[in-house]
């Protein structure tokens, strides 16, 4: 006996990257910067902190970003959040644009966006009542981090983060989950 019901997966993700790929290859090609062989243009960042509002309440969090400068105050590149302790992992992929407002007294504000996946693994309890979900989303990180140069290519950085994504771990927990926030300090090196 045949089932009635397909599974069919939407292609409509597919499509919002491919835009977003198409825009940044024509933003590169009518805006192309000079490079000088010598200059570095790479940057490295790590965090440590807590994120509240996920399934398992507030967890423990450490972030990673890598940063290609385009210019001073432009960088893209890849950012992760991982919580690897407790009842849930959870760990979070995007693609981030960042620009670096730089103050005259060492300090520079960054805001910074961008989107990508995020998967959640909550395995909490025993017996009858016993949860073990996961789920994969979408995830679009939306932030300010605050930084202080210690020297011109090392800052310490704080960072505040609003996390929208959709976790949906039913029927297990009642309620999905869209947002968290994240609030993270470390260090970064550029250029």
């Amino acid at each position: 006996m045949r089932s009635q019901y397909v599974f069919t997966p939407s292609t409509r993700p597919l499509h919002f990257i491919g835009t977003f790929a198409l825009a940044i290859l024509m933003w590169s090609c009518i805006f192309p910067g000079q490079v000088r062989g010598d200059e570095n243009r790479w940057g490295f960042g790590s965090d440590l902190g807590l994120t509240t509002g996920t399934v398992n309440g507030t967890v423990f969090a450490l972030g990673f970003n890598v940063d290609y400068y385009a210019d001073r105050n432009f960088s893209f590149g890849p950012m992760m959040q991982i919580s690897p302790t407790g009842n849930l992992f959870q760990i979070a992929f995007a693609g981030v644009g960042k620009y670096h407002l730089r103050l005259n007294n060492g300090f520079n504000l960054v805001p910074f966006t961008g989107i990508g996946l995020i998967h959640a693994d909550l395995d909490r309890g025993t017996g009858p009542s016993q949860i073990n979900r996961n789920d994969t989303s979408w995830y679009i990180p939306i932030g300010l981090s605050l930084e202080y140069q210690v020297l011109h290519n090392i800052a310490l950085a704080s960072t505040l983060m609003v996390n929208l994504h959709d976790i949906n771990l039913q029927p297990s927990l009642p309620e999905k989950d869209r947002t968290s926030i994240s609030l993270m300090f470390g260090f970064r090196w550029g250029p």
